[in-house]
Parts: structure tokens; C-alpha cells; sequence
């Protein structure tokens, strides 16, 4: 299986590609899609050149599922939006190419590479480089899309594991009281 992770970001999203064989990773390929040459108030530009950069990968590594970070709320709800747009069009060009998409919070990621879901990025940089064996740390936000992946790898075992143990179920309904689904 060829995982790629993705930390999505309107100024850098962060990819990263790792072979599980096993219990075994093998680092493929990392690195960053930067949108800084768009011009920072040009919103669709950015979108199209997240859509566009991801679909490069895909097609340059031909990954067979893909992981993406959750996006958390900010202070501020309008960089949370701008966000949550990039994190679309990332989706967008992962989908568009039948990939199935998994999804993590930053704390799951961090409990998964680091060990505690407070880590700070130097641990996640630091990890990710120890676990995949690298000779230099990669950069942050290309760590945080390899730990996506490694997220993914580990993951994916135990929930394949469960599946045929016990078939899931998918909710028909739900009813929702104060945020809450019963």
C-alpha cells in the first residue's frame, strides 16, 4: 500500500508518501505545494494551484489511499474558513482521482508518531525522521503530511482488523440534542 499524507494549507500544503509493507514504512517522497506565487488576495488562484499540485502527485507516485489532516477552529474563524477551503480543494483533486480518503486530527497524528497529542513540531520533524529513517529532518509542513501517512499506516491495520471481525454498521438516522448525535 502507498499511503500519501496530506497537511493542507492555503500558503504551503504539505504532502508526504510512504510504502507499508507490513509493519515496515518506507519513505517515497516528501515536500510542500506553495500558492505564494498567486497573489494573496486571489483566493480561487490558490484553490487551483492546491487542486492542481495535489493532482501532480497523484499522478507522479500513484498512491492507493490518502490521508488528510482535520482542520481544527481557530481564534480567529476566518483563517479556519480559508483553511477549510484549501482542505477542499485538496480533497477535491484526491476524489477526483478515486482515491479513498482517510482522515486525522493533528492529535491523533501526534499520538501516533510522537507518542502524546501535545507535541510540538521539532518532535514531529524529529520523529518522522527517525521513523523513516531520513538523513535530514524534512520540513514542517512536509513532516506533518508524512506523520498524516504514518498515521494512516498504522491505522489502517487495526481498522481492517475490526472490519472483519465485525461488520460496521452505518447509521440510518441520528438524532442531535446540544451538538451531540444519539
Amino acid at each position: 500500500m502507498r499511503v500519501l499524507g496530506i497537511d493542507p494549507g492555503l500558503q504551503r500544503t504539505g504532502f508526504g508518501l510512504v510504502d507499508v509493507d507490513g509493519q515496515r514504512l518506507s519513505y517515497v517522497a516528501s515536500g510542500t505545494i506553495a500558492t505564494l506565487e498567486a497573489p494573496r488576495g486571489d483566493l480561487p488562484a490558490r484553490l487551483k494551484l492546491i487542486f492542481e499540485g495535489v493532482l501532480e502527485v497523484v499522478q507522479r507516485f500513484t498512491p492507493t489511499v490518502a490521508a488528510v489532516e482535520i482542520v481544527f477552529v481557530n481564534v480567529n474563524p476566518q483563517s479556519t474558513l480559508l483553511l477549510g477551503q484549501a482542505r477542499g480543494a485538496a480533497l477535491a483533486a484526491l476524489v477526483s482521482r478515486d482515491l479513498a480518503v482517510s482522515e486525522y486530527t493533528a492529535l491523533q497524528m501526534k499520538k501516533s508518531v510522537v507518542g502524546h497529542g501535545l507535541a510540538a513540531k521539532p518532535q514531529v520533524q524529529a520523529m518522522v525522521q527517525r521513523l523513516l529513517r531520513l538523513n535530514a529532518e524534512p520540513s514542517r509542513d512536509a513532516a506533518d503530511a508524512l506523520g498524516i501517512a504514518i498515521t494512516h499506516a498504522h491505522a489502517s491495520a487495526s481498522m481492517a482488523a475490526l472490519a472483519a471481525a465485525s461488520p460496521l454498521q452505518r447509521r440510518q438516522h441520528a438524532q442531535i440534542r446540544k451538538g451531540r448525535a444519539y
